[in-house]
């Protein structure tokens, strides 16, 4: 059986090689890339994400990956996001004042955490929903964060007329002053996380063999 294909998609964000290297090691094939044509064929597209909401936007629209990520997904075609991968999904983002747009695939702002010390950095546990396919086995592990800013409500109402997303929270902050954000989402083909799971030890590997089997 031929391993299937993933593209890591290239866009000037961040240290891609980990991101690659956990992927190949979760059992698939994959190739670091700004093409076009290559990120719409592949079985399944990693978008990764480091540093500024603007900043990746910016580099994503320069080789047009909204794009690419909007053709693969109205074709059923799978997309991982990983942290600020994960936040370009959404409508907008909004960073010292700055607002920006977003990807849309779902409705909801990226805004700075709201707890007594940000950056949320290191391990912690997650809220998974019932029907996960991507925490299957790994439900209760803990995850490695690394992030200031985080949607910290889901708005998104589909009236049952879709199955709705599946989304998992965690908290950060002491007890009674943390705050709560989407740290991961299930949506069909759009899988997202907030952590990074290339990071975060044999959870993480089992989350991104989890991702391949569904390729």
């Amino acid at each position: 059986m031929n391993s299937p294909k993933v593209v890591v998609l290239d866009y000037g964000s961040g240290n891609l090689r980990s991101a690659v290297r956990a992927v190949e090691r979760a059992g698939a094939e994959v190739e670091l890339t700004s093409d076009f044509q290559t990120a719409l064929d592949a079985d399944g597209l990693l978008v990764p994400g480091v540093g500024a909401y603007a900043a990746c936007m910016a580099g994503l629209r320069a080789i047009k990956g909204e794009r690419i990520i909007g053709r693969r997904l109205a074709g059923g075609r799978p997309v991982l996001g990983i942290c600020v991968g994960m936040q370009i999904l959404f409508e907008r983002g909004v960073e010292h004042g700055v607002e920006t747009e977003g990807c849309d695939e779902w409705p909801g702002v990226v805004e700075r955490l709201q707890a007594p010390v940000v950056p949320h950095m290191g391990w912690n546990t997650v809220e998974v929903p019932t029907g996960t396919t991507m925490f299957a086995g790994i439900e209760d592990e803990r995850f490695y964060f690394v992030h200031s800013y985080g949607v910290r409500e889901w708005t998104l109402v589909t009236n049952d007329r879709t199955r709705p997303p599946l989304v998992t929270w965690a908290e950060h902050g002491p007890e009674g002053e943390a705050d709560r954000f989407v740290a991961a989402v299930e949506n069909g083909p759009l899988w997202a996380t907030q952590f990074h799971p290339e990071k975060s030890g044999d959870a993480g590997a089992a989350l991104l063999r989890n991702w391949v089997a569904t390729l």
